[in-house]
């Protein structure tokens, strides 16, 4: 590196290779979490190790390794991409560039979800979409007497909700393996059966909505983000299909836009649910709506 002189002034760099923990994080322009997260993963340390060990000197290889996620970020890929997971309703996913990122906010949909489910044995529950399995794992986690079906019309999505599935549940558990298959909404699903709760996070953003061109979102599966129409196109298939696929007083639960409540309210209410009502997520958004049929 060249010294500075009047004629070079010091100007930031790139730390040498010989970098430490902590000279690499105080020289990122990131924020500082998205930093720690993408060190961690490359040095397959915990978080608490970037302390303990942060004067310790890296090798080269992982110095690199570093600097090129870094780069990667600045040029707006998502870090759960970048590290190929994201921890939702405490249990660490794999995350592809084909799967929706799991997001904080539907954590209430499967709060919610398993509210409906507290009274009963060995309930049966859909998830519609399911992209990395989040919301189905996440409920077949804490129910483990719950039987689950989780649907997606993409073979890739599936594939990544199959590997999730199969590393964070108990083999063992009493409802069985989240039943998986691939399916453009309810089409391929035997009709015979019926669900205690179907729950959904559809695609719900609005064909030209700036959002789409912005963050993370531009690199997340368009398809999994809008219906390329209103928003609300596959909230009304679901909530079309949802009573002959509902057990007797079973419930529908489905995300949607921030400004969609009261429309998709209307919807359930329109297609005959009772005790229909919006929940707010933890910033006080009406994040998912739901009611329940033939009770």
């Amino acid at each position: 590196m060249m010294p500075a002189t009047p004629d070079n002034p010091a100007s930031p760099a790139a730390p040498e290779p010989s970098a430490t923990p902590a000279a690499l994080l105080r020289a990122s322009s990131l924020p500082p979490l998205e930093a720690r997260i993408l060190l961690t993963h490359v040095l397959g340390w915990r978080r608490t190790q970037l302390i303990t060990r942060s004067d310790e000197p890296l090798e080269r290889a992982n110095v690199e390794r570093y600097l090129a996620l870094e780069a990667r970020r600045k040029a707006g890929e998502p870090v759960a991409q970048l590290v190929g997971a994201r921890e939702f309703f405490g249990l660490d996913f794999e995350v592809t560039p084909h799967v929706l990122i799991p997001r904080p906010e539907t954590e209430l949909l499967v709060e919610t979800a398993l509210g409906t489910l507290e009274s009963l044995s060995r309930p049966r529950v859909l998830d519609l979409g399911t992209g990395t399995g989040a919301i189905a794992v996440a409920i077949a986690a804490t129910r483990p007497d719950a039987q689950v079906w989780a649907l997606d019309r993409s073979a890739e999505a599936l594939a990544v909700a199959a590997r999730n599935a199969a590393r964070l549940l108990d083999a063992k558990r009493p409802g069985g393996a989240v039943a998986l298959e691939q399916s453009d909404w309810y089409d391929s699903l035997d009709a015979a059966l019926r669900f205690d709760v179907i729950v959904s996070n559809p695609p719900y953003i609005a064909c030209g909505d700036p959002h789409l061109s912005e963050g993370d979102l531009r690199f997340e599966p368009r398809g999994a983000l809008t219906d390329e129409a209103d928003g609300l196109s596959a909230i009304r298939t679901i909530v079309a299909g949802a009573p002959a696929r509902l057990a007797v007083n079973g419930a529908l639960w489905i995300e949607h836009g921030y400004d969609r409540a009261e429309a998709v309210r209307g919807l359930l209410t329109a297609q005959g649910f009772a005790q229909v009502c919006s929940e707010r997520d933890l910033a006080g958004i009406e994040r998912i709506s739901g009611g329940r049929f033939g009770g």
